[in-house]
């Protein structure tokens, strides 16, 4: 754990637990906001079950499509966590890492 709290900068057990629960609670709730909109476009399971491929393209698009709803919902729980500075800076890393740095002004 102190490893981890160094690598990342924190300096409490308790910050270190907090920043766990958000990430927690976000990948749950991106998986569940994201369900209407998957509906919603028509991708489902069933649309690609004849082919070879099929379970591969929907697992795929199901990512792509749930990745950004992920990284939104990060910096908002981390927000409401009050773990802003921590999300947002891991945000603009990891934007940055994927050659989309151009997305944030600073």
């Amino acid at each position: 754990m102190q490893k981890l709290k160094e690598r990342w900068g924190i300096h409490s057990t308790l910050q270190l637990i907090i920043i766990f629960i958000v990430f927690a609670i976000t990948g749950s709730s991106a998986v569940y906001v994201a369900k209407p909109l998957l509906q919603w476009i028509g991708l489902h399971p069933e649309n690609f079950e004849n082919t070879w491929w099929g379970p591969w393209v929907y697992w795929t698009l199901r990512i792509l499509i749930i990745f950004p709803i992920y990284q939104v919902l990060l910096v908002l729980f981390g927000w409401i966590f009050g773990q802003f500075k921590f999300f947002w800076n891991m945000e603009k890393k990891m934007l940055r890492r994927m050659g989309l740095g151009f997305l944030i002004s600073s």
